[in-house]
């Protein structure tokens, strides 16, 4: 049982990861400093994009429409903080 909690706790590290990455090439785009248009930058914005939408269009349905800020990102990071918490808590659920 504790190699599960220790698997869903990598998985959790590494959706975390993909958000946190996704979020800073979101502002290093629009910024400009990055460019799409190049070939490995646009194949890891979209191979993020398509890792995470089914993540993000969940949070999406809940949230309000801010305009053009989109939080769903840092609700995503904030649900696994809190996930993460909750296993680590309960492990003698697992032992």
């Amino acid at each position: 049982m504790l190699t599960i909690l220790q698997a869903l706790l990598l998985i959790l590290s590494v959706i975390r990861f993909f958000v946190i990455a996704h979020f800073i090439m979101s502002w290093l785009i629009r910024f400009e400093v990055l460019n799409i248009r190049q070939e490995f930058v646009g194949q890891v914005w979209y191979g993020l994009g398509r890792i995470l939408d089914p993540i993000y269009s969940r949070v999406r349905r809940f949230m309000p429409d801010l305009g053009g800020i989109d939080l769903s990102p840092i609700v995503v990071l904030v649900g696994i903080e809190i996930l993460r918490i909750f296993l680590i808590n309960n492990l003698t659920a697992f032992v």
